[in-house]
């Protein structure tokens, strides 16, 4: 048992707020998953340059020497900036050759996302004490997903938690469970050349997706891809540069809830998360079908 909770701002005017609105979201599902959390933010995209998050296990690292190797490494500039057990990185190259340096650089580091606009964030603790920590509440930005976790399947560890980034500028967070994801890594790993950290079935699953949208998939045509190859049972939030997805399984005995009004889009596994968003009384409100794609962009 999970919880897991989006918002998607249609109102420009609101992305100051971004961070005020999604805080108490997350919190509200801690009784689904008390043992660590974790959140994905996208905020504007840095310039034409790439971030990438990532996470010290060891609490060793030179960063004024990596951020020298690494602007060695690109020739162009880069610097970083910590927030609590987290660094981003922004580079001045791609994403795909930021991930590729720091790989080679630094094998040591936990690489938690990769993008122009994405930033992930997660660590062990109640979900109150995580956003507190990385100072959810002051963050702006168009959307977030963001994951409590109730860890069945793996050891409790930073790690370990979700959101979970494969693709560039792509996060995913799940409730439920994939009966065939060891099968499905494999595939991915030879014909993908995709490369994981943990042993989480939700990280398959955002290489899975972020498969399909390397080969030039939608998001929507990708989703529903997964209806045929992913087993198990499950409800996806997931996040894009410009979107913002939810797709339940055919059975869908996950638990989850939308609401949508003309200044943002919202989901969470229970409709408590949302009670408190602005307009919420006069929002459409409805439990996703099973096997539906439901998908928003920014217009």
């Amino acid at each position: 048992m999970c919880g897991i909770v989006g918002l998607f701002l249609k109102n420009e005017a609101l992305r100051t707020r971004l961070g005020s609105l999604f805080a108490p979201m997350l919190v509200e599902m801690s009784g689904r998953g008390p043992d660590s959390a974790g959140f994905a933010v996208f905020r504007e995209d840095a310039g034409g340059r790439a971030k990438a998050s990532v996470f010290d296990p060891d609490g060793a690292m030179d960063w004024p020497a990596l951020i020298a190797d690494l602007r060695t490494a690109i020739d162009g500039a880069a610097d970083f900036q910590h927030l609590a057990t987290h660094t981003l990185i922004e580079a001045a190259c791609a994403p795909a050759e930021l991930r590729q340096a720091l790989d080679r650089l630094a094998p040591a580091l936990r690489i938690m996302s990769t993008g122009g606009s994405l930033e992930i964030y997660k660590e062990i603790g109640a979900p109150a004490d995580v956003v507190d920590r990385f100072a959810v509440a002051q963050m702006a930005g168009s959307h977030m997903i963001g994951h409590t976790r109730m860890a069945t399947e793996s050891a409790v560890t930073t790690e370990g938690a979700h959101p979970f980034n494969t693709g560039e500028d792509l996060c995913l967070v799940h409730n439920g469970s994939l009966s065939n994801h060891h099968a499905l890594r494999r595939r991915l790993e030879r014909d993908g050349g995709i490369t994981f950290q943990t042993e989480n079935d939700s990280e398959v699953a955002a290489g899975y997706f972020a498969h399909h949208l390397a080969a030039g998939a939608t998001l929507g045509e990708a989703l529903e891809a997964g209806l045929s190859d992913l087993d198990g049972f499950y409800t996806f939030a997931v996040g894009t540069r410009d979107g913002f997805a939810v797709l339940r399984d055919p059975i869908a005995c996950k638990p989850a809830v939308l609401a949508e009004c003309d200044d943002w889009v919202a989901m969470a596994s229970e409709f408590r998360a949302l009670a408190n968003l602005p307009g919420v009384d006069n929002a459409r409100v409805w439990e996703p079908k099973p096997g539906v794609v439901y998908h928003w962009t920014q217009a």
